[in-house]
């Protein structure tokens, strides 16, 4: 049982004090040091926010933690080749496993707007600093299919739960806007701040882009690398505008279920569920528009 338990320590939860300490340490630094135009900095009903839907965020995920570490224990068994965590070349594998397996469910979450109205909380703020990084979804429940691979795959359940959370720890850390460019090379196979500014950006160019993460280099691989030209516009294409929680959370899925009771048909139906963010069907992209 101790083992058991041990399993199910969360890095993202050991992290958690400095995740704090890093957003005491930029707000000090943007408020002694100052900060030019191309920073935002905070405002406090933003970060109220953000820090809000994190502290919900990880009380969820640990519960759902315990869910997935049963489900992908059963998979693991069906496994035709198991690794063991006592071979480094396990751990290379599980983080390349889990670096791929990352980029498309990311890639996805963009793709799919049942996945998305999820999404959507991570880049609904307008500002863009460690802070933001804490405001997550508070329903993770796509992970599981596609994390399963992993479990097919032979590697050990605790550790797809490990390298999960190595990932989010990584990508805290990019959230930032006062680190502007890393070295070239480091810049050429890492995700980085610039690169993760381009992410959040709601600019037309800037869409659906640098899913990695914390690895780029799948994204140069699939054609969805862009790098970082203007300064982004953070926030969605069409802004919450709300700093209570449950909007943040869950307006997309209201959205969502007015759009399905409107559909004219099954097809549409499916569309607006399934289809992208701002999927529309044929009759409506094809209508004249009405003159005022």
């Amino acid at each position: 049982m101790a083992d058991f338990l041990a399993h199910l320590s969360d890095p993202v939860l050991l992290a958690t004090p400095v995740f704090l300490l890093f957003v005491a340490i930029e707000i000090l630094a943007l408020h002694v040091l100052g900060h030019d135009d191309n920073v935002i900095g905070y405002s406090v009903k933003d970060t109220r926010t953000s820090m809000s839907m994190g502290a919900v965020a990880v009380v969820i995920n640990g519960v759902f933690r315990i869910a997935m570490l049963f489900v992908f224990a059963a998979l693991y068994e069906l496994a035709p080749v198991k690794f063991s965590p006592h071979d480094w070349w396990t751990w290379v594998l599980m983080l390349l496993g889990q670096e791929i397996v990352f980029y498309a469910y990311h890639r996805a979450s963009h793709r799919v707007r049942l996945m998305w109205a999820g999404h959507q909380v991570h880049h609904s703020s307008e500002h863009y600093n460690f802070s933001t990084a804490l405001r997550q979804k508070w329903t993770p429940y796509f992970q599981l299919p596609f994390w399963s691979i992993l479990a097919l795959a032979g590697i050990p359940p605790w550790m797809i739960l490990t390298g999960l959370s190595i990932d989010l720890v990584y990508q805290f850390f990019v959230h930032t806007e006062k680190i502007r460019k890393l070295p070239r090379w480091f810049e050429y196979v890492f995700n980085t701040p610039s690169h993760h500014r381009v992410h959040h950006g709601s600019d037309q160019e800037y869409l659906d882009a640098n899913y990695g993460g914390i690895l780029i280099i799948w994204d140069r691989m699939f054609g969805s690398f862009v790098p970082e030209g203007k300064r982004p516009t953070y926030g969605l294409t069409k802004n919450v505008e709300s700093y209570n929680l449950l909007k943040v959370g869950f307006h997309e899925y209201g959205s969502i279920l007015r759009d399905v009771r409107t559909a004219g048909s099954w097809r549409d139906k499916l569309g607006y569920v399934f289809g992208p963010p701002g999927w529309q069907p044929r009759e409506a992209l094809s209508a004249p528009a009405q003159s005022g």
